[in-house]
This record gives C-alpha cells, sequence and structure tokens, in this order.
C-alpha cells in the first residue's frame, strides 16, 4: 500500500514552486506571526507557554534547543510545537481553508519552526517550502477527514498527520518511515469535537497546537522505527479523490485570511451589519433589535454575554454587538476588558439568530449571513442580499489590509521598529542567508505594553 503524500512532501524541491505560491505563502507567514503577537496577551498562552517550559524542557546536552515564542524560553521541538501553535489559536484570527471546515498554518509552522531549530536546520528556502507543502498536506487530510468520517473533529485532528511528514522531510526519513509517521500521528492525533468547543468555548480551543505536538512526536518516533502506517485520510479508497491533484492544484492560494479575530462563521453576519451601519449612518443606540440570518453552524454560536475571551470568540451575538458599538472588532473587543462592556451587553442582547435552508446547503464552501435591524423610529434596514467575509480567496484581502492587520496585533506587543522589523524579514526570507534573525525576534520576550 503506498501513500499518496509521502513522495511529494520528501521530492518536493525549492524550484518546483511557482512564484506566486510562494508569495502566498509569505503573505500568510506573516498573518500568523501577527496573530501569534495578538494571542500572546491572551491567559491561554500565558498558561502554555508555562506549561512548555515546566513539562517539555529542553534536556542538556540533547542538542538544539527549540524556543518559546514571545518568550524565549528553551524547550524540546514537542513543546515548542505547543505551546507556540496554541498561541496562535489563542487567537482566532488565523487562515483557513473552507472545505477543511477549519485551519492548517497555525499548527504546520509552529512544527516546521521547532524542528528546524532543534535541528540546527537553516534554509530559509526549505524552510518556505516545507510550509507550503504543510498547506498541501493540511488542507486535502482536511477535506478528506470531513468526507470520511462521521464526527467532525477539530482542525488538530489533520494538522497532526500532516505536521508528522513534514517532520520526516526535514529529519531525511525514507518514504517506509514517512509512511510510519502519518500513521503514528492519524492514529494518536487529537480528534476532538469540534462543536462540543462551538457549544461550550473552553481554551481547548481547535486543537491546533495538542496536533502540531502530536506530529513531531510521530516524526520522531518514526525516525527512531516506532511503526503506525496506514494513514487511511490518505491511503484509504474513499480518500484517493482528494489527494490526485496533489501537486497540480495549489490549495496554497485557496486559503482565506480573517480581518477579525473571531470564529469564521461569524464574521459574515459582522460584515453585514457594518455594511447597514456605514450605508445608512445608523446609530447603534436607536437599534431596538437585530435579525441574523445563516447557517446552522454560526447559529451555535449563541454565547450572547460571554465571561472568557474563548466564549467571545467562538460567539456570534457578541462581535456583533461590538461591530456595531465600537465600529471595529479587534483583538481589543474580544479581550477580558471588553467582556463587561455594558454596551455592548445590552446590544448582545437583542439579537436573534434564525437559521436558513439555503445558507445550509451553501456551507462550507460559502458561508453567509443576512442582518435586520429595527430601528427606534419603525425603521427596518435589512441586507439586500446575503453577505460573505473578506478575505476568501475569490475576494481576497489587499495586501496592504494584510499588513495593517498584522501592525494593529504586533505593534502593542514587539513596538513599531520591531513589528517593521519582521515585515522585513518575512519579505526576505527567500533570498535570505539564515533564518536565525527571524528566530531571534520571534523569541522576544516583550518588555513592556507598547500600546
Amino acid at each position: 500500500m503506498t501513500n499518496p503524500a509521502a513522495a511529494f512532501l520528501l521530492e518536493t524541491q525549492p524550484q518546483d514552486l511557482p512564484e506566486d505560491v510562494r508569495l502566498e505563502a509569505q503573505r500568510l507567514l506573516l498573518d500568523l506571526i501577527g496573530v501569534a503577537a495578538g494571542g500572546s496577551r491572551t491567559p491561554l498562552s500565558r498558561i502554555i507557554r508555562n506549561h512548555a517550559a515546566a513539562q517539555f524542557g529542553h534536556a542538556a546536552g540533547s542538542g538544539h534547543p527549540a524556543k518559546v515564542w514571545l518568550d524565549g524560553r528553551a524547550v524540546s521541538p514537542v513543546g515548542a510545537a505547543l505551546a507556540n501553535g496554541m498561541t496562535i489559536d489563542a487567537l482566532d484570527a488565523h487562515d483557513g481553508y473552507k472545505p477543511a471546515k477549519g485551519h492548517v498554518g497555525c499548527g504546520v509552522f509552529p512544527a516546521i519552526a521547532a524542528i528546524m531549530q532543534a535541528e540546527g536546520l537553516d534554509d530559509p528556502r526549505q524552510f518556505l517550502t516545507s510550509v507550503i507543502l504543510g498547506y498541501e498536506i493540511g488542507s486535502r487530510a482536511g477535506a478528506a477527514l470531513h468526507a470520511t468520517a462521521s464526527d467532525y473533529h477539530t482542525s488538530g485532528a489533520w494538522i497532526a498527520p500532516t505536521c508528522a511528514g513534514l517532520g520526516a522531510r526535514l529529519l531525511g526519513l525514507s518514504t517506509a518511515a514517512t509512511r510510519e509517521a502519518l500513521g503514528i500521528a492519524e492514529y494518536h492525533g487529537p480528534r476532538s469535537q469540534m462543536m462540543r468547543c462551538i457549544d461550550h468555548p473552553t481554551m481547548v480551543k481547535d486543537g491546533s497546537g495538542w496536533g502540531a505536538m502530536a506530529g513531531v512526536s510521530a516524526a520522531y518516533l518514526a525516525r527512531d522505527g516506532f511503526t503506525g502506517a496506514p494513514a487511511v485520510t490518505f491511503e484509504g479508497p474513499e480518500a484517493a479523490t482528494f489527494w490526485a491533484d496533489l501537486g497540480a492544484r495549489w490549495l496554497m492560494k485557496e486559503q482565506y485570511v480573517k480581518l477579525y479575530p473571531v470564529c469564521r462563521w461569524s464574521q459574515p453576519a459582522v460584515e453585514a451589519v457594518l455594511a447597514l451601519q456605514r450605508a445608512h449612518g445608523l446609530d447603534w443606540r436607536k437599534i431596538t433589535s437585530i435579525e441574523i440570518t445563516s447557517f446552522h453552524e454560526a447559529i451555535r454560536l449563541h454565547v450572547a454575554h460571554p465571561d472568557t475571551s474563548e466564549q467571545a470568540q467562538y460567539s456570534l451575538p457578541f462581535p456583533v454587538a461590538a461591530a456595531l458599538v465600537r465600529g471595529r472588532i479587534g483583538a481589543e473587543e474580544v479581550s477580558d476588558a471588553a467582556l463587561a462592556d455594558p454596551d455592548i451587553r445590552a446590544l448582545s442582547a437583542k439579537i436573534e439568530l434564525i437559521e436558513d435552508a439555503h445558507c445550509n446547503a451553501a456551507f462550507p464552501e460559502r458561508r453567509f449571513a443576512r442582518a435586520t435591524l429595527r430601528m427606534a423610529d419603525g425603521r427596518v434596514v435589512a441586507s439586500s442580499g446575503l453577505v460573505e467575509a473578506q478575505g476568501d480567496p475569490e475576494n481576497p484581502l489587499p495586501q496592504p489590509v494584510v499588513r495593517e492587520k498584522f501592525h494593529t496585533l504586533a505593534t502593542p506587543v514587539w513596538g513599531p521598529e520591531m513589528a517593521a522589523r519582521v515585515v522585513d524579514l518575512v519579505d526576505g526570507l527567500w533570498s535570505a542567508d539564515s533564518l536565525t534573525p527571524l528566530w531571534d525576534v520571534l523569541a522576544l520576550a516583550p518588555e513592556a505594553d507598547h500600546a
């Protein structure tokens, strides 16, 4: 039995990559770094960074350490993948792939960085190549899992084997050992229930960091001779269609970028109400009720009065209300400080969520919402049609907007000069001589709040 991903992972080289694919990888990489910077300010990130340092510390004499981002402590590659993956996932603002109903980059990037640091690998082109391969494998693995498993698993479920395959590439494993690594990670990866976290939002989030940790561990286990093949998501006949275009169709270019740090499913509703507010000059104080019509999964984001940042990020009413009250929805609007805002809470209580069959049928390829606002003067203002979020591959965010998002998240953490330095480092990665400058910046622990 063969695994279609193994040869692609091991044989693809930097010169095989189209330029537009490579440029998109750099665009998403900068976005992920910005999200990590914003996520580092959350209680979730603080807890997981301390956990990684305490439980997965770097053993003296065991090679190079990996570093915890925005912290600097030395840990094992497994610990770095966990902590850094969950720091990105701590703020739900990272990219995703619609058919997978989840994310790839938030686990792939930390896993690659952790292994390359731990193994002393310092080739920027191989780094970017691995990132691109991660998106290609992870996007297909996620879509294949949804098509072949009855339960809706979090992103960690497909991030785990993807990171194992990338680890096999970086560790120089054979095709046979790579197949074992993919199987180990698929078996041991977090098959966590996504809708449980939607209904009861907590710090477990999307399983991304745990998947990255499981994947890195699986690669090292396979190097030592541990077995685990086959990975049925890759090798099962029912999944074959998802791997048929590997290397011919670049899914790197089909990822979405989020404009707001909340679940993607709530973002069409945020777009809808902001568009109505701008078009009609509406005063949120005069809104008496709001109806949001959308698809089933979005309607499940029902928490109107969140007590934690996680509940705010997995809410539909709260970010809609926050966007109307503040005219934006950024990291500050899902921070602990904003949760008690009486104006946002009062408006959130006026929101009714309505499930729509047409929106259900379009999901996950299309995510629609419609908003209807009733005003104190009797007016009813409604969306003229179904609204989608910005940033989908069919409607990508302009590069200046992506960079503005990065600076909004990163500058309060690193300051303007260091944030600008990160932009330059990512822009120049393809022609850079070393990854060390980027690793050094990522490991910097902020000395003060630059906001």
